[in-house]
This record gives structure tokens, C-alpha cells and sequence, in this order.
């Protein structure tokens, strides 16, 4: 799943592939939202994110778009 967050005075939102589900990876961050503190999540490469829970503006939480490499060409 590929999830970008907004963080507030931040000119760049943060990107990363979870390999957590997307019912997984909702519950985790309403969590975090609700308890407060700090948002954290793990890249598909092991890489942690932490996020002070009120800095976020935003989380979206899209499936991965899988880009076809190469060209069409017209035959």
C-alpha cells in the first residue's frame, strides 16, 4: 500500500510502500490519532517513519500503482 503523509509547514509530503493491509494500516493510524504521540510505520525495506501525531495535515492510503515499464508502439 502507498501511503502519503502531510505534515504541517512541511513543503513535501512523506511517501512510503507499507506492506502492512489496508485495514491494517487504517487501524494503525486511528490508533495513533486517538491515542496521540507519535505516528509510527515501517517501509516495504524496513525503513521506520515516526510522525508527532499533531503535525499531521493529512494521510492518504492508496493501493500501489504498478507502472508498465517500456513503450507502445503503434503497429
Amino acid at each position: 500500500m502507498e501511503v502519503k503523509i502531510g505534515v504541517q509547514y512541511a513543503p513535501r509530503e512523506l511517501v512510503l510502500e507499507s506492506k502492512l493491509s489496508p485495514k491494517d494500516l487504517s487501524e494503525t493510524i486511528e490508533q495513533a490519532v486517538t491515542k496521540g504521540g507519535v505516528l509510527r510505520l515501517e517501509d516495504k525495506k524496513g525503513r521506520q517513519v515516526f510522525v508527532p501525531v499533531e503535525k499531521i495535515a493529512y494521510v492518504e492510503v492508496a493501493e500501489t500503482n504498478v507502472r508498465p515499464v517500456g513503450f507502445v508502439g503503434n503497429a
